[in-house]
């Protein structure tokens, strides 16, 4: 099944979080988050995150880095928070076993039983992030348009026609190309756990277009409409 787009609304501080109820038709829902101000309430991190999220935001050098991080893993706490009604630091976090290898390195879950109705996914870049909830297994991704040269470098790694596609584009088309065929792949995969070592990367055709291909069955995939400079997709199990 595909669906050509997608929309976000935009999350900061404060906002009111989805209630128990919010993901009964299936979801995605989708939020896109900003980097916090100075006067955003970044005092309530050590409530909030848990230890290994703020050693994991303490150790980037760039403070901007820092920000998104803090802000986009606050956001999601805070929003499975909602859905699963209990407080953002209460919210336990684990790592599903790999599909292809059973090391606990794969897709990021919900611990316990609940974690079988409630599915989320998250993706941050300079300067955004994107965070999806759905009630099956979700990736989401949002990449800004590399530029020329690393898309060439990079292009061998896709599907031979998606490679055959870049090549018949001009430069300036190829960067936001490869963008949208990179977040398709890599939504996919987050979605299914492999991450980018799973063999989709090159095999599976996701496209290069502006609006993706097919996706594996078993699977919806939509490119997601977020701000101007950045691209993004999503990637949804369907039931059964």
């Amino acid at each position: 099944m595909v669906s050509t787009q997608a929309t976000t609304r935009s999350w900061t501080p404060g906002d009111r979080p989805p209630g128990p109820s919010a993901l009964d038709g299936g979801g995605p829902l989708l939020w896109s988050v900003r980097p916090w101000g100075p006067d955003a309430s970044a005092p309530t991190l050590p409530v909030v995150l848990d230890e290994e999220e703020r050693r994991r935001a303490a150790a980037f050098r760039r403070p901007e880095d820092r920000a998104m991080y803090t802000a986009s893993h606050t956001a999601l706490r805070v929003l499975l928070g909602g859905v699963l009604e209990v407080p953002p630091a209460r919210v336990t976090l684990v790592r599903l076993a790999c599909p292809g290898c059973g090391a606990l390195h794969g897709r990021p879950a919900v611990a316990g039983p609940v974690g079988e109705r409630v599915h989320f996914s998250l993706s941050h870049t300079d300067g955004l992030a994107v965070v999806a909830l759905a009630a099956r297994p979700v990736g989401v991704d949002v990449e800004r348009p590399p530029p020329a040269r690393t898309a060439a470098d990079v292009a061998s790694s896709l599907h031979p026609a998606e490679q055959a596609e870049l090549a018949g584009m001009t430069a300036a088309e190829r960067p936001a190309a490869f963008a949208r065929c990179w977040t398709r792949k890599e939504a996919y995969l987050k979605g299914t756990g492999e991450g980018l070592t799973g063999d989709a990367l090159g095999g599976a055709y996701l496209g290069t277009g502006p609006s993706p291909a097919a996706p594996p069955v078993g699977w919806t995939l939509t490119d997601v409409e977020v701000p101007a400079g950045f691209v993004a997709a999503c990637a949804v199990a369907v039931p059964g």
